[in-house]
């Protein structure tokens, strides 16, 4: 154990923000879990156990992936690219249809159901860091440089917004923050909105879930004049969060959780206030906060664009996905079906979420790495005991 963690490498706080969150990931999960065990006939310790398991393969997930030299990522992003397209198209067609959306593929054997978006948001944000970072010296140059990174976040928009519009948005603006950070002009940039304007009508009027995504916006627009069960999962989440007070009601004791459809996973903000209050509510979203403030430290010391852009790519898509999870279990909008990063139930996502996590700290690693070899003394080679204190470049 010792020797592990000597090993790990990173910025410390951000593991710190790994432990804290898988922490009250196991509270909350076996707070709220007892819905589930019930209807599935497993008990709470079960489900439990199994998502025991889960936390500590994405530790394992993350410590190889900080391991790894994050320039290794920009040598497959490709790859990644190459095979989640047909995964996402797969998923559209032949994939698991759960809760009125084909957004999983069944593991065979293991019992477990992989969300195909969790892929392509690694592989696109890969993509893209690669992209606008090789592509610097001619940035402006449509052919060359706008048309592959415009076709690629266009593509992975659309085959994931007729499954999931709400992560779908979510990834385009990462996208669009990363194109700003890499020096894409204004006007590709306006281009590429008013694509993914165009597309997303067409997933909202035109797309197969155009009821669902229609009749969400109007509940959260209108909810006098929603009818019970279309208001029901936030009516619920409003009386947890009411009844949580400041200090809360204390862990295991929420009775929401017995009302709440997937208190475990989409909703289970709503049950941490519930059970630990206002207290425990504003820890979670200085937790967050807090992580993206570590993040944009390894943003502004990475030496090199591609460890910057994926680093700050990485880190958006995650605080944007928690702060998303939180916003709508406080009614400040519609229903999304986002998990709450490395603390609600989710299986895979965990292990994704983790790799992300991963590749953070191995950009973390690598500026550390760097200021190591600046402040150590180099030995001339002209002199047996002579010693010259120089910079080393940071690669």
């Amino acid at each position: 154990m010792h020797r592990i963690l000597d090993n790990t490498k990173g910025d410390r706080w951000i593991w710190l923000i790994v432990i804290l969150l898988s922490v009250i990931s196991l509270l909350a999960v076996y707070s709220s879990v007892a819905t589930l065990a019930f209807k599935q006939g497993k008990g709470v310790e079960i489900l439990l156990m199994k998502h025991v398991l889960m936390i500590l393969g994405g530790i394992v997930l993350m410590y190889i992936s900080h391991k790894l030299d994050y320039r290794y990522y920009a040598g497959i992003s490709k790859v990644m690219m190459i095979v989640t397209i047909p995964l996402l198209v797969y998923t559209l067609v032949f994939g698991s249809h759960i809760n009125n959306a084909s957004r999983w593929i069944a593991i065979p054997g293991t019992g477990l159901s992989f969300q195909t978006s969790d892929l392509a948001k690694l592989a696109l944000i890969t993509y893209l860091a690669r992209t606008l970072s090789r592509k610097q010296e001619n940035i402006k140059d449509v052919k060359e440089s706008f048309l592959p990174v415009m076709g690629a976040v266009c593509l992975v928009f659309i085959l994931i917004a007729l499954a999931n519009l709400s992560t779908a948005l979510m990834l385009f603006g990462v996208s669009i923050l990363l194109l700003i950070i890499g020096r894409i002009s204004i006007r590709q940039i306006a281009i590429t909105c008013g694509a993914g304007f165009i597309l997303l009508l067409g997933v909202i009027f035109l797309g197969p879930r155009r009821d669902t995504y229609v009749s969400r916006v109007k509940v959260f627009l209108h909810p006098e004049l929603a009818k019970a069960d279309k208001s029901f999962q936030g009516d619920h989440a409003k009386i947890a969060i009411a009844s949580g007070g400041i200090f809360g009601k204390g862990p295991g004791n929420s009775t929401e959780r017995n009302y709440l459809p997937e208190s475990y996973s989409d909703e289970i903000y709503a049950i941490i206030i519930e059970e630990y209050g206002l207290v425990g509510g504003l820890a979670v979203v200085g937790i967050y906060l807090f992580l993206l403030y570590r993040c944009i430290k390894i943003v502004t010391k990475a030496p090199k664009a591609f460890g910057a852009l994926l680093a700050c790519g990485l880190s958006f898509s995650l605080t944007i996905q928690a702060f998303a999870n939180m916003a709508v279990a406080v009614g400040l909008g519609p229903v999304t079906g986002v998990p709450l990063p490395l603390v609600s139930m989710g299986g895979t996502s965990i292990l994704f979420t983790s790799i992300a996590f991963g590749i953070i700290l191995s950009v973390s690693k690598d500026i550390e790495e760097g200021k190591k070899e600046k402040s150590e003394p180099k030995k001339d080679n002209t002199g047996p005991n002579k010693i010259i204190v120089g910079e080393i470049r940071t690669a």
